[in-house]
């Protein structure tokens, strides 16, 4: 099922409770340790990694910044790289040029007004090129230890699907999720939701005889 096809189909199952939703985050916190996949030592490869993430897989973009990290580590030595060098490190990268413009850039803007270091404001971050708010949720997140939710393709499709949190765009799923997740959930929820979509609530094969919650699911089209 598409996404748009789960968004559409999520309006008409019925709202999980209170208890189901806390069942449901019990689950996943003893079964996966709450880990993000993008290689990075700090903020700011944080940062580039996730901005490089668009459209590309997780491992792409390690192998990508193997070594472009190596390369340059901090803003200062990113924008003394420069746009082209950038660009020959993640060419195997999709829109591998847009991006080595944005990474140069919002290095450039951090030394010029964050004094090179990557702001803890989403604001401050979403005015940086390449920067959206689920980028800057990652940020917030994994880095600084803010409890969002960051709502990607696959978090998107389970919150529909499953009918946990149904909503027609990121931000709608991201808000709901955010009113229903119990508070002790919330820091970990979005690795926890993204990695089930990576790997088990799959978009055209999913993997219900291995989900752990399917028993709570609501998609009357499970397969097992």
């Amino acid at each position: 099922m598409a996404n748009a096809a789960a968004a559409a189909h999520g309006k008409t199952l019925l709202a999980w409770s209170e208890e189901e939703i806390a069942e449901a985050f019990t689950r996943f916190e003893a079964q996966d340790p709450p880990k993000g996949e993008l290689n990075h030592t700090d903020a700011f490869t944080l940062l580039v990694a996730v901005v490089l993430s668009a459209q590309a897989t997780d491992t792409g973009v390690n192998k990508a910044t193997t070594g472009l990290f190596a390369a340059a580590a901090t803003p200062a030595a990113m924008v003394t790289l420069g746009e082209e060098e950038v660009a020959r490190h993640i060419r195997t990268l999709g829109l591998y040029r847009g991006k080595a413009k944005n990474v140069v850039e919002l290095s450039r803007l951090l030394l010029e007004r964050h004094a090179g270091m990557v702001p803890r404001d989403r604001e401050a971050l979403e005015a940086l090129p390449g920067v959206g708010r689920k980028t800057a949720n990652v940020v917030l997140n994994i880095a600084f230890g803010a409890p969002t939710i960051a709502v990607d393709t696959h978090l998107f499709r389970v919150a529909n699907r499953t009918g946990l949190a149904p909503g027609p765009t990121p931000l709608a799923v991201e808000l709901g999720l955010e009113a229903r997740i119990p508070d002790r959930f919330k820091l970990h929820a979005h690795h926890w939701l993204i990695l089930h979509g990576r790997y088990i609530c799959k978009a055209s094969r999913p993997e219900c005889g291995r989900c752990i919650i399917a028993d709570l699911c609501r998609w009357p089209e499970k397969r097992f």
